[in-house]
């Protein structure tokens, strides 16, 4: 009974009072009962964790779980740009001259995305790339590549669902929804991290202000599933070959090389 409530609320939930009290719930005491069946539920690798089940307070503290440092590979390649999180890399493709991208068959805006001209014209003909976070996912975010945070800025106010069903039938929400944008100036170009808030939880934590990043280096967490949009420049990345998308991918591993 228990565990369709979780998935419901998690997944399917696009309404504000049932999304304020899943992220209530998951910040009391009372939600640490739930933690087993919850980590059952989604298939959590628990042997990668840095914690047990039982060192867990409550369900939230759980959610943005750290790992071992093991658990992960870091591609360190001087031109490799790597996932900067554990999630499904959804899609791939070109940033058109008029600013717009295609996901799932919707139209999104990369200039309302950003919400700036200037640092619009940079990803003009670039490329995009869209990576989805379900529950059973890692949620912190780490940097895909080494470099100088140039620009920090944050958009947009209450968010909708951003799993499959969100991004087909939502109201645009990679491009309205509450969103976190980093951007990093590396030995090739500019890379914009775009983290998308979920569920009307606007909850994207930053726990590094560094202005400079190594790569893999920690940058943030989710406290629930959401997307995370890379935007590259024109011809500043190619994509692995070896990807055939849509593909199920690890913090650290190789999305591509930068430069030519």
């Amino acid at each position: 009974m228990i565990e369709p409530l979780y998935k419901a609320m998690i997944e399917l939930t696009n309404g504000r009072i049932t999304s304020q009290f899943m992220k209530n719930f998951s910040q009391s005491k009372l939600s640490k009962k739930v933690i087993p069946s919850f980590s059952k539920l989604y298939g959590i690798n628990t042997q990668e964790m840095k914690r047990g089940l039982h060192e867990f307070e409550t369900l939230h503290d759980f959610f943005t779980r750290t790992l071992k440092d093991e658990a992960r590979v870091i591609d360190l390649q001087p031109k490799s740009l790597i996932s900067p999180v554990d999630a499904v890399f959804e899609d791939f493709g070109i940033i058109e001259d008029t600013s717009n991208i295609t996901v799932k068959g919707k139209i999104y805006s990369i200039h309302e995305m950003l919400g700036d001209e200037e640092v619009l014209k940079k990803y003009i003909g670039g490329n995009y790339a869209v990576l989805y976070l379900s529950p059973s996912h890692y949620h912190r975010i780490h940097s895909p590549i080494e470099g100088q945070v140039i620009a920090r800025w944050t958009l947009g106010g209450k968010s909708y669902p951003v799993n499959k069903a969100g991004l087909k039938y939502g109201k645009a929400p990679l491009s309205k929804n509450y969103r976190v944008i980093t951007e990093i100036k590396h030995s090739d170009g500019h890379v914009a991290l775009v983290k998308v808030g979920a569920m009307f939880v606007n909850s994207i934590e930053v726990t590094n202000l560094n202005e400079q990043v190594k790569k893999g280096e920690e940058m943030a967490y989710f406290s629930f599933g959401s997307t995370i949009v890379l935007l590259f420049e024109k011809a500043t990345f190619t994509l692995e070959d070896s990807l055939n998308l849509p593909a199920e991918i690890k913090l650290g591993q190789v999305l591509g090389k930068v430069g030519q």
